[in-house]
């Protein structure tokens, strides 16, 4: 009989493109290793459905990394002082761009954290959106009852501990790797239309020369002998970029598109350029 499958653990955060859905199949792919490495970390759903000794968890939205640090250095009073945002009547579109706006005008990590993750909750979809001023413009959600993840967050904050937080360009987090760790890339997809790129999720975005630098400096660090694996849309474009690695098609389909009449499905590839000993 074969090992049974470990819980899911899913995120506190809702993020584009998180990975919670497919963490298991994901982790069928990760090598053994002391450290994992993530350049694009995200909502943490692989980072959470490992067991990997050490983690080095990087991504450019500072805001994200900001509010990983502040639950892992203040754990329960984060939590409490989180908590007492989730009231009814924060609720409304009046108090959401209320906070909205006092987010946007503080540079107090701490309650721009506490904010952050309201923001996540309570605003549009669980979008994450900049403007060109580096101003988080995502409208009010509108939901009827978002709900505080104490649970999520408190298995954040256990797991945590094992984790080095950074907030650097992803070509700088290879560079921390050595051949006794493993990278898994969850980048902002390539778009599987010419219509289907959303990459402002920090300012700044991911174009196709970002895609192609990723796919190379993966190649190279494969090369040092430590192993990367890929996570993208599964393209012509994204398997040119990815030529040298294994391709395992992933048997999901991902609805993409923030407009809900026009939402098609996109199949998902992973690339795993293997460590050369």
């Amino acid at each position: 009989m074969g090992e049974e499958e470990p819980p899911k653990v899913r995120p506190f955060l809702k993020w584009a493109g998180g990975k919670y859905e497919i963490a298991q199949k994901i982790r069928k792919y990760l090598p053994e290793g002391k450290t994992l490495i993530e350049p694009f970390v995200g909502a943490g759903a692989i980072f959470l459905n490992t067991d990997y000794p050490k983690y080095t968890l990087n991504d450019v939205n500072q805001d994200l990394i900001n509010l990983y640090k502040s639950i892992q250095e203040n754990g329960d009073t984060f939590i409490k002082d989180a908590r007492k945002l989730f009231s009814e009547k924060n609720n409304t579109a009046t108090a959401y761009y209320r906070l909205r706006d006092k987010f946007n005008n503080t540079d107090d990590h701490y309650q721009r954290s506490l904010i952050f993750l309201y923001l996540n909750k309570f605003g549009y979809n669980g979008l994450c959106r900049y403007n060109k001023s580096g101003g988080f413009n995502v409208p009010f959600g509108r939901h009827k009852n978002p709900g505080f993840p104490e649970k999520q967050l408190i298995v954040f904050s256990e797991n945590s501990k094992k984790a080095k937080f950074v907030c650097e360009d992803f070509g700088k987090t290879f560079n921390r790797a050595r051949k006794s760790h493993v990278i898994y890339c969850d980048p902002p997809y390539a778009p599987a239309s010419e219509t289907a790129y959303f990459s402002d999720y920090a300012t700044g975005g991911f174009d196709l020369d970002d895609q192609e630098r990723l796919a190379n400096i993966a190649r190279k660090t494969a090369g040092k002998g430590i192993t990367v694996v890929i996570s993208n849309h599964d393209t012509k474009l994204t398997r040119k970029l990815y030529k040298g690695a294994k391709i395992i098609k992933l048997d999901v389909r991902r609805n993409i598109s923030c407009n809900s009449t026009n939402r098609r499905n996109a199949n998902e590839l992973i690339a795993i350029f293997r460590g050369e000993q």
